[in-house]
């Protein structure tokens, strides 16, 4: 069950107080293990874990740290290397996650889990690769704690926290259009006074917001764009198909589509002519 070198850590990691041992003021009645993944991209289901990491508090006061890298069996995309720093090079000779996933699941099953955005991100990409390589894992009956979640709950990022943060007064117009503007312009403003990396253009500066959020349309949300222009669907039953293929073999699904109220009139377009170029 071991995925690298387990080390039984009486003292903290390096990034801590070497002079402090580690503990968490909170009791524990079975091991709390705390998640991160790299990956190849954010797409649930489609991308692939390259490094997994687990720090697990026993009941006890142990701390046990593991980290594993896995041959994703895919291109690792420039941009994903980019965040993390592991390109194809780096797990050319790493096995894949089918090898060890059985292990990974033994080693969690005992366990609660937690993490950084692990509601959205992390265990519903690691639930996707079980069940890609037929390993059940059932996370149902554990409690799994977000640091994310807690963080954005005790501190909201809204506008009226941006203005305390950055103008340090509040933000005494909030939800009227033209006093939250005026604060947003403050805001940018003061964002680029307090941050000298930031761009100092607003090419650049789109392609620092891209890099986090990208800007997507509602035709983005539904289908992916392939290099020929055909559109592969995204969400829904059909994921990871054509939208061709779709409107050939299964034309009453996007009727369906089409017969939603608040289905995006360029979603309607895309769907409506690709029924049209099926049946002609």
């Amino acid at each position: 069950m071991v995925l690298c070198g387990a080390i039984n850590l009486r003292r903290p990691p390096s990034y801590m107080n070497p002079d402090d041992e580690f503990s968490l003021p909170l009791p524990l009645d079975r091991p709390l293990a705390v998640l991160d993944l790299e990956t190849t991209g954010l797409r649930i289901g489609r991308d692939r874990i390259v490094e997994l990491a687990v720090l697990t508090l026993e009941p006890s006061g142990e701390v046990w740290e593991k980290v594993r890298r896995f041959n994703p069996e895919m291109p690792i995309p420039p941009e994903a290397s980019a965040v993390h720093g592991i390109g194809d090079e780096d797990v050319a000779d790493k096995p894949p996650f089918q090898a060890r996933a059985r292990s990974l699941a033994d080693l969690l099953q005992p366990c609660d889990l937690a993490g950084f955005n692990i509601r959205r991100f992390d265990l519903p990409m690691l639930l996707a690769e079980f069940r890609r390589v037929g390993v059940s894992f059932d996370p149902s009956d554990r409690r799994i704690i977000d640091v994310q979640t807690i963080f954005h709950r005790e501190e909201p990022r809204d506008l009226s926290a941006a203005a305390r943060f950055y103008l340090d007064r509040e933000h005494a117009e909030a939800h009227s259009a033209l006093g939250d503007i005026r604060t947003t312009a403050e805001v940018l403003s003061a964002q680029l006074q307090r941050y000298p990396h930031l761009p100092r253009d607003l090419d650049a500066l789109h392609e620092y917001c891209d890099e986090v959020r990208p800007f997507e349309t509602e035709l983005d949300r539904w289908f992916a764009r392939g290099n020929d222009g055909g559109l592969t669907f995204r969400k829904g039953k059909h994921r990871g198909r054509l939208l061709s293929a779709v409107a050939r073999n299964e034309p009453d699904y996007l009727r369906w589509m089409l017969s939603l109220e608040d289905l995006d009139s360029e979603v309607q377009d895309a769907v409506g002519q690709a029924l049209q170029e099926a049946s002609s």
